[in-house]
């Protein structure tokens, strides 16, 4: 039974297209969202297990902003890497970095660039990496290694859980990734709203999209990557404005490590949005969304 979506109204009012764009490491299937000749287009990337359904209920509160946003390879509708020859190449942070850098030139030059969670690992990586905006944006950025956020024990076990299911026997690997069970304890550890209709929808989305993967090899090295590596090591080297979105009561990344993380760049602005966790783009998208529209447009900031 599919949730109803509190946010489909506006979306529904908004353009959108399914493209494809050709790179280097194999085809990715992208959608623009808005008006064609917006004044400004920005360029999102979601988060780990997730496609670009997450980012829809920001998205529709982006009025007058043009939004591509990709699913990531291996996730959605987009095949998993391939190196020259066809060959099947391993999704390292790098190569995320290389593929997003490659894309944005391709799709989005010079647009402005928003990650969630994972993506903003990714979108990190490869800005310090040379990727052109003008500005970032990363929304629930991971700040600090998972391992050692408030819930390391269930990241350690989360660890477990990928690594069974890699070395199980394919079908049964695949069963156990897949699991609707775990996915619906993964939807509910990590939302914090006490709105039925709003959880209801939340759980809905992970149970549509979390298992749209392309293979278990590909969501493991992901996961190892997500775990490994966290947006500190990329801050000193990002000098365009940046504006963080973080959430008081993430479990992954805690909001004392966001204060952290805002010094390190050289000129980033912290927002908290307090009583939501790391789902600031299912239950507080408008606060994020406004927030956004405010940094990309400084001297016409939310009139609405």
């Amino acid at each position: 039974m599919t949730a109803p979506s509190p946010y489909a109204a506006r979306l529904a009012e908004i353009p959108v297209e399914r493209r494809t764009a050709d790179l280097p490491g194999g085809p990715t299937a992208y959608w623009v969202y808005g008006d064609a000749e917006a004044p400004e287009t920005l360029l999102m990337v979601h988060g780990y297990r997730g496609d670009h359904h997450g980012l829809e209920p920001v998205v529709a509160h982006l009025d007058g902003i043009r939004v591509i946003s990709p699913d990531l390879p291996g996730f959605g509708e987009t095949p998993p890497l391939r190196a020259a020859g066809g060959a099947y190449a391993e999704h390292t942070l790098d190569a995320y970095a290389a593929w997003l850098s490659d894309f944005a030139a391709a799709v989005a030059p010079g647009a402005p660039v928003l990650g969630h969670s994972f993506g903003s690992i990714v979108v990190s990586a490869a800005v310090a990496g040379g990727l052109q905006t003008p500005q970032v944006i990363l929304v629930n950025p991971i700040g600090a290694p998972a391992l050692e956020g408030p819930r390391g024990i269930l990241t350690r076990l989360a660890v477990f859980y990928y690594w069974a299911g890699a070395r199980l026997p394919k079908p049964l690997g695949d069963a156990l990734l897949r699991n609707p069970l775990i996915v619906r304890v993964m939807s509910a550890s990590m939302a914090k709203t006490r709105d039925k209709a709003l959880r209801a929808f939340i759980h809905d989305q992970h149970d549509r999209y979390f298992s749209l993967f392309g293979d278990r090899d590909v969501l493991h090295e992901g996961f190892v990557t997500s775990v490994s590596n966290d947006v500190r090591r990329f801050a000193p080297d990002i000098a365009q404005p940046t504006l963080l979105i973080a959430a008081e009561k993430d479990d992954i990344t805690p909001i004392e490590a966001e204060r952290h993380l805002q010094t390190l760049f050289p000129e980033a602005e912290l927002v908290e949005i307090p009583a939501v966790g790391h789902l600031i783009h299912y239950e507080t998208p408008a606060r994020a969304a406004s927030e956004i529209r405010r940094f990309l447009r400084p001297s016409g900031a939310d009139t609405r």
